[in-house]
């Protein structure tokens, strides 16, 4: 039977949830909603099914990680340079310890993950040990969403479809549009081989890292030979067989305030002890602050540490250029 290794990319720093997200402290090492697990715990917890997990993450974090999945094996990157160069060495990795020909679930440690997970990436694997191909997941979209890319689905082949074409992050126009052409969700959730993804990235920009490991040059030396990039836009968006399988799963990416919305019942998001009086349509979180709200209607108002962040929930998205401005001056 082919070994599956669960890859969980635990690398990143989720920067629009500050300041529940800080540089040392990631989202994937936060609990939210009403699971009072980590998001990497709960990433761990669904992919138990696997033979063996895989967790990628950057040095600073490799303790943490650690002690989150002691289960797991963890492959620290010698630089953070986004999902691409993490994957060509986990590929490497998976390659060296159990093969070419086995199988890797690739997932996002960040994410939140309804019932039904196990199917479908069962589904996924078996897909990419018995086509070939690349496979990524794609959710069904519940509105026309702006900050998620999108897949077009191809030819239908029963329990998969082939992909067609990526599309990036649209317009709220086009979003609209891609919901109504029945195209997916890009979840960042994926399964292929190490034997077919390393074939597939030798002809892109990871090309160069790919061929350093595959001689066995340090994984620092070999990194240094590539600049960051997403393994969409290195691999998945120029690749010659691409796979969806649909996922019948209720997904979120918490990638912003606004998500909590989403994820949390009631007039206003609640997360922490907060008082609301006359205010609807509001996310309101903190660590162990009471937070009082009064008269407003649609913020976001969080409070961790001794940081404060308010902003209209609708340009939740715009947290990031604060988080800019606080990593220009060494404050993130």
């Amino acid at each position: 039977m082919t070994r599956t290794v669960a890859v969980l990319l635990a690398g990143g720093t989720g920067t629009r949830l500050y300041p529940a997200s800080r540089s040392h402290r990631p989202k994937q090492f936060l609990a939210l909603g009403d699971d009072d697990r980590s998001l990497l715990r709960r990433t761990a917890d669904r992919a138990e099914f696997a033979d063996d997990l895989l967790a990628v993450t950057r040095g600073e974090y490799a303790d943490r990680v650690r002690e989150e999945v002691p289960e797991a094996t963890v492959l620290v990157e010698p630089a953070g340079k986004d999902t691409g160069p993490a994957l060509a060495y986990a590929a490497s990795e998976v390659r060296e310890r159990f093969g070419g020909d086995a199988a890797m679930l690739c997932l996002p440690s960040d994410h939140v993950v309804g019932d039904g997970f196990r199917d479908t990436a069962e589904t996924a694997v078996d897909v990419a040990v018995r086509t070939d191909a690349l496979v990524t997941l794609g959710i069904e979209p519940d509105r026309p969403a702006t900050g998620y890319g999108y897949i077009e689905p191809g030819a239908d082949r029963g329990d998969h479809s082939e992909v067609a074409v990526f599309r990036e992050k649209p317009d709220a126009e086009t979003a609209q549009r891609l919901v109504d052409r029945s195209c997916l969700w890009n979840a960042g959730m994926f399964a292929w081989t190490p034997a077919a993804f390393l074939d597939a990235a030798s002809d892109g920009p990871l090309g160069p890292l790919a061929d350093a490991l595959e001689f066995g040059a340090d994984p620092a030396a070999a990194f240094e030979r590539v600049d960051p990039v997403s393994v969409d836009y290195a691999v998945l968006e120029r690749a010659a067989d691409v796979r969806v399988v649909p996922a019948a799963f209720d997904w979120d990416d918490v990638g912003a305030w606004d998500a909590l919305g989403r994820l949390l019942d009631g007039e206003n998001a609640v997360l922490g002890d907060a008082t609301v009086v006359d205010a609807s349509g509001n996310v309101i979180a903190s660590d162990d602050k009471h937070v009082s709200v009064v008269g407003v209607d649609d913020l976001v108002v969080a409070a961790y540490d001794d940081r404060v962040l308010v902003v209209p929930r609708e340009d939740a998205q715009r947290v990031r250029e604060a988080v800019a401005a606080l990593d220009e001056d060494g404050l993130f």
